[in-house]
């Protein structure tokens, strides 16, 4: 699977968890790690800016996850979860 396509995958999920209750969307956004761990085709020489984008968006679905879990607000996070992985999408171009 391509950057970009990883990125695709990992948007549509969180805009699918976003509206559940978070014993819903917790397993959606665990399932979400790996993908961006693994980043998508693993070019050793794939532009720094993508990984840092990729990094972004992975700590900020992380966030998501802690506050869901701790039963916390989770107040703008998904914004920013689906905002840093649009700009991954878009850098992967």
């Amino acid at each position: 699977m391509s950057e970009r396509e990883t990125a695709r995958q990992v948007l549509d999920a969180l805009k699918l968890a976003e509206p559940k209750p978070a014993q819903e969307a917790l397993p959606l956004l665990n399932g979400l790690i790996p993908l961006v761990q693994r980043g998508g085709d693993q070019n050793l020489e794939q532009n720094l800016e993508v990984q840092e984008a990729r990094a972004s968006a992975f700590l900020s679905i992380c966030e998501v996850g802690k506050a869901l879990h701790r039963g916390n607000p989770i107040d703008g996070l998904y914004a920013a979860a689906i905002a840093a992985t649009e700009r991954w999408m878009a850098l992967a171009e």
